[in-house]
């Protein structure tokens, strides 16, 4: 079984988000750790994401939240360790109305296919991102996208708990990563 690796996006996924709760479930799961959650800077975090790669026995399994779908689009091209795939949840738009004031060193992903499976998970009333923008990053990405209905930033804001249909999606796809 591979390792998991969280990736919470701006503000580090406080206690009722549903990836501290699977992070607590699973005991092969862990976090990322960049020096602030709060005023994220891009060098930082990919040295913080490739540093908890380097950890990893074998190529682990991504699990990115919000800021950190941005994180994987601009580490993907460079990158210098090996992971299984990348579970994307709700993607932030840069261009959109609201965006992360703190995290500008984020915009403007490089456009182009991740160089792993990846699956792209997406509400319909996201205030961060629109579903057609998670469509286009889904193409873009050459990720599955998966409509989750309205369901805001899937986060904590959710009142998802723990997020049993997301889970569902996971474990759908770690089961065809690891049959591939």
């Amino acid at each position: 079984m591979s390792d998991i690796i969280m990736l919470p996006g701006l503000g580090g996924s406080g206690e009722g988000h549903w990836q501290t709760l699977w992070e607590r479930q699973d005991h092969g799961a862990r976090r990322f750790q960049p020096s602030s959650w709060d005023n994220p800077e891009l060098p930082d975090w990919i040295a913080a994401l490739e540093q908890e790669i380097a950890r990893s026995a074998t190529p682990p399994i991504l699990i990115a939240h919000s800021l950190a779908c941005q994180l994987i689009a601009h580490w993907a091209p460079a990158r210098k360790t090996a992971i299984l795939g990348a579970f994307l949840v709700a993607a932030p738009d840069p261009t959109g109305d609201i965006y992360l004031a703190e995290a500008g060193s984020f915009a403007n992903p490089p456009r182009q296919r991740l160089p792993f499976p990846s699956v792209l998970v997406a509400s319909t009333d996201d205030p961060f991102g629109s579903f057609d923008h998670a469509r286009r990053s889904a193409e873009i990405w050459d990720s599955t996208l998966v409509d989750v209905g309205a369901r805001g930033h899937i986060n904590a804001a959710s009142g998802l708990g723990d997020w049993p249909e997301g889970k569902t999606i996971f474990e759908d796809f770690r089961a065809r990563l690891c049959r591939e």
